[in-house]
């Protein structure tokens, strides 16, 4: 079965070049596109207190993941079509994203740390709701 459109949800960590390579391999033998989808960290769940400095903080923290973004792209060896910085909920969305845009498989990285924590969660809320293919590719270190 070949894809014309996958989606992969990535962090900001090592863990997402090994998700990007694995969604190249499957995209490269139909020229499939390659959309990255992550989520933007909010500044405000590290700390309350800091009301007056969470906007420069936000901005900070949206410029490191468009950067990690730009270096994960440069890596690929293989075009990407869009990259998005949500916040919200990752399920809600990728749901949302697949439906707009036709992605027919979407990809995530899945081991007990971080982010892929959350995204395991709420793989199970897109697995259940999906209407197109979901692929969890383990990042345990063997």
């Amino acid at each position: 079965m070949s894809y014309s459109h996958l989606l992969v949800a990535v962090a900001v960590n090592p863990e997402s070049h090994l998700l990007l390579k694995k969604a190249v391999s499957i995209a490269r033998p139909s020229y499939a596109r390659i959309s990255l989808l992550t989520l933007a960290n909010d500044p405000e769940m590290y700390n309350q207190f800091a009301a007056p400095m969470m906007e420069n903080l936000r901005d900070l923290m949206q410029e490191e993941t468009q950067q990690f973004l730009q270096a994960l792209i440069a890596q690929a060896d293989y075009p990407i079509t869009q990259t998005i910085i949500a916040s919200g909920e990752l399920s809600e969305n990728i749901l949302h994203f697949c439906e707009r845009e036709g992605v027919d498989l979407v990809i995530y990285g899945n081991h007990n740390q971080h982010f892929f924590s959350r995204a395991a969660c709420s793989a199970k809320s897109v697995v259940g709701s999906s209407k197109v293919d979901v692929l969890l590719v383990s990042l345990n270190e063997k």
